[in-house]
């Protein structure tokens, strides 16, 4: 029986891929997390919760209102 040669060329393509796509893993999360750092979340936030507050505050009638004076 003849012996049948593995290709190395194989493996060098299969270790591209990997490395390939670890690095657009690394890339692609990097770029995700970068608003995290510009505060703008934070902001946002701040933002969405007072007016959140305004209109649960607008929405309550004083007792006043109730009575009809």
């Amino acid at each position: 029986m003849a012996e049948v040669e593995e290709s190395n060329t194989m493996w060098w393509v299969v270790g591209g891929c990997i490395a390939g796509i670890i690095l657009l893993v690394v890339l692609l999360k990097k770029d995700e997390t970068k608003h995290l750092q510009s505060g703008a979340v934070a902001q946002l936030q701040s933002e969405t919760f007072s007016k959140i507050e305004k209109r649960h505050t607008s929405n309550n009638s004083t007792a006043e209102q109730i009575s009809g004076k």
